[in-house]
């Protein structure tokens, strides 16, 4: 789904009356999707700002776009239950005004204005009934305010934007604080924008919204969009740096291990912070992370004292009319090394019992989390473990929707979830409570959110996972895990490693190797330069993908049905390499061994592959079987048994892909068994004991030889070994 999905193209000029009597003025403006983020990432080291952009796809669930504002009029900060409400230039004043009014009337607040900024303090009040926890005075209560006074249908971006910091769950679960807090750290810093940069990747458009105000007698009209340039310290004070200590978070999993075995937890995300010297602006090291790691949720935000800078994959709370989605995450796998190795790190995930439980625990708990404001039976699971990849991680994910009912909002359901399951555990109390008490320092913005509340009534934030702090030429990262009963500490410690990793990647990366993809790119295989190999075709449906292989390996490799082959053979054509493709039916019936004779005719080597492998055999004075259950499109674990050069550098057992029904019952004395298949014993690889010819009755083409990349290994060994030698020519001396 867009951020823009409900905006009108038209008209360019819109002017409407918000319900506070706001009269708000529209302007459209087309921009060139390519150059329409420039400005803002110009500014965005020096100016107060965000830009939120998602760079995932997901039918249903997620789209690409981009939204971001810099120099915005109002700068909303809450400490507790404290706030402040400062203008952050002329057209600030204004608003500030507007505002002002629409405070005064609230008796939940207290409210006063000094030197142009409002300040307040929330009146708390007890809670009688679980039911009416989220509508007790609370910040929120101050973002409805606001909400309302510029409420309209009109218009579907204009907002509070911004980041939600965790300690925020404490204004409505309050607990005993273990760790000191310090007094001008905000719980929660939003922006009024009054200039959205919007581009909606899917309609490949781009626009900048620009916002008018008049309220009373007064407008914003030609007023100046300026603000109060942030500086950013970038040399780091290394003493600062506090050094990674291994082992430490598995100790507190052997903690949470103890809780988990009494009763008092069933499961919980504990963290580690990692620290990292940032001589690099923000704007390069977020330019970096999207590159790396592309996200649902990526956002660089100037918060004025500090910046973050995220790819979180996960939504936190979604609401458009009263429709509320989540999708919790949990079950985690580190990617393969390919497609192949990916797909086998799938089926571990999907197969763990442990990873489902994580996931099971989450989403039972975000149910009822919604079950609290949404109308009886709208409660559904309508994703379940579905898989999502990025860069470094797997993550299995579930999608639940509830409807609001009639008296709850948008904002009941953000506080409704706080926080999500899958960055404290379960019972939810119980976790945060535990982790207050075992991690080492407050967990400031990770956990929380960011994203936007839009004064429509909408609202589409993703939780701050995945997110670097960086503050006085210091980054912080900091990851977590879902730790359960059955959780081994050491693995759980290598998981938030893991998912630390793009991001410790995007600050020690230089900017110039990302920009330049050449810069990480390998010289191409030269192992087969000057070489040329005859493909002998017996009417395979896999020979090109086979040619394709001793192509990379810079050999020339001419392709030809069996007849034309023979025919070459007999001709003046020299060739360093014949390979016998695989094919259907048997060796007789693309006369294998008048190719063969010509091959030792010619002395050229030979390799064979599948059929070709069935014709080795038989030539030589073996038999063939039948298989009594084919192998087509089959995985196998190939057992090598003796050494040879197609193994080299491989280990004694790989993944491969059979497609075949025969088989080499009878091995001639001349060859050698030099693999077999692990599950059925059948021969999978033979060599000559005197002759440079050698045969698989596997695939090295097939995709289920990718994952180790076994197939193109053997490949490379194969001219490594034959053609790599001066004299190749081979005698027959097999009798």
């Amino acid at each position: 789904m867009s951020i823009s999905s409900n905006l009108l193209l038209n008209p360019e000029k819109k002017v409407y009356l918000s319900s506070g009597n706001i009269e708000i003025t529209r302007y459209l403006e087309p921009l060139l999707v390519e150059t329409a983020l420039n400005e803002i990432l110009e500014a965005i080291d020096f100016s107060k700002g965000a830009l939120f952009t998602s760079k995932y796809e997901y039918p249903g669930r997620y789209s690409r776009w981009d939204i971001g504002f810099i120099n915005p009029p109002i700068e909303i900060c809450s400490y507790g239950h404290k706030f402040t409400i400062s203008a952050l230039n002329d057209r600030g004043h204004i608003l500030l005004a507007a505002i002002e009014e629409k405070l005064n009337s609230l008796k939940e607040l207290k409210v006063s204005k000094v030197d142009g900024i409002i300040e307040g303090e929330i009146i708390a009040a007890a809670v009688i009934y679980e039911e009416d926890r989220t509508l007790q005075p609370s910040i929120f209560t101050l973002m409805r305010a606001i909400k309302e006074l510029f409420y309209s249908t009109e218009d579907a971006q204009l907002g509070l934007y911004g980041a939600f910091a965790y300690d925020l769950i404490f204004q409505f679960e309050p607990m005993e604080l273990n760790n000191a807090r310090a007094e001008n750290r905000p719980d929660l810093v939003l922006y009024i924008p009054d200039e959205l940069v919007i581009i909606d990747h899917q309609k490949s458009i781009a626009y900048k919204l620009s916002y008018e105000f008049s309220y009373g007698q007064q407008t914003t009209e030609a007023l100046p969009r300026t603000g109060k340039p942030t500086k950013r310290i970038l040399q780091s004070n290394k003493d600062q740096i506090k050094p990674y200590k291994a082992g430490k978070y598995a100790n507190l999993v052997k903690e949470a291990i103890k809780a988990f075995k009494v009763g008092d937890l069933f499961e919980v995300v504990p963290t580690q912070t990692l620290y990292e010297s940032c001589t690099e602006q923000a704007s390069e090291v977020f330019a970096k992370l999207m590159k790396i790691n592309p996200s649902p949720y990526g956002f660089i935000i100037n918060l004025g004292r500090e910046y973050l800078v995220g790819s979180s994959p996960e939504m936190y709370v979604r609401v458009e009319g009263n429709r509320v989605e989540t999708c919790p995450i949990s079950g985690t796998i580190k990617r393969g090394a390919s497609a192949i190795e990916d797909a086998e790190q799938i089926r571990t995930l999907l197969n763990s019992p442990k990873e489902e439980a994580e996931l099971t625990m989450c989403t039972d708990v975000d149910r009822n989390d919604k079950s609290r404001i949404c109308v009886p039976g709208t409660v559904k699971v309508i994703g379940r473990r579905q898989i999502e990849l990025y860069s470094h991680l797997i993550h299995t994910v579930d999608h639940v929707e509830g409807r609001l009912s009639p008296q709850y909002d948008a904002l009941d359901a953000f506080i409704t979830h706080m926080w999500a399951v899958t960055v404290t555990g379960a019972p939810k109390r119980a976790a945060v409570r535990w982790i207050e008490q075992h991690e080492e320092s407050p967990r400031s913005w990770y956990g929380g959110a960011v994203g936007y509340y839009a004064f429509n009534g909408n609202l589409n934030t993703g939780l701050t996972l995945r997110t670097i702090k960086i503050k006085d030429g210091i980054a912080e990262i900091t990851a977590g895990a879902t730790l359960l009963y059955d959780s081994v500490p050491e693995e759980e410690e290598q998981e938030t490693l893991t998912k630390a990793a793009a991001l410790v990647q995007a600050i020690r990366a230089r900017a110039d190797a990302m920009r330049d993809p050449a810069a990480k790119s390998k010289a191409s295989n030269e192992l087969g330069l000057g070489k040329s190999i005859l493909l002998v075709d017996h009417e395979d449906s896999f020979v090109h993908t086979l040619a394709n292989y001793f192509k990379q390996t810079g050999a020339e490799v001419r392709t030809l049905r069996s007849t034309a082959a023979r025919e070459l053979l007999r001709s003046d054509e020299l060739f360093d390499l014949v390979v016998l493709s695989p094919g259907p039916g048997r060796p007789e019936e693309f006369n294998l061994n008048e190719t063969i004779e010509l091959c030792l005719k010619r002395e050229v080597p030979v390799f064979g592959v599948c059929l070709g492998l069935q014709g080795l055999v038989e030539h030589f004075g073996g038999e063939l079987g039948v298989l009594e259950y084919p192998q087509h499109g089959k995985a196998a674990i190939i057992e090598v048994l003796h050494a040879s050069y197609l193994w080299e550098g491989m280990p004694n057992h790989f993944k491969v892909g059979r497609y075949h029904s025969l088989y080499a019952s009878k091995v001639p004395d001349c060859q050698t068994i030099t693999a077999v298949s692990q599950e059925d014993q059948v021969v999978m690889a033979v060599e000559h004991k005197t002759l440079p010819i050698s045969a698989v009755q596997f695939h090295p083409e097939s995709i289920l030889a990718l994952g180790n990349k076994a197939g193109m290994s053997i490949i490379e060994n194969v001219i490594k070994a034959i053609l790599g030698k001066k004299n190749h020519r081979i005698v027959d001396n097999r009798r």
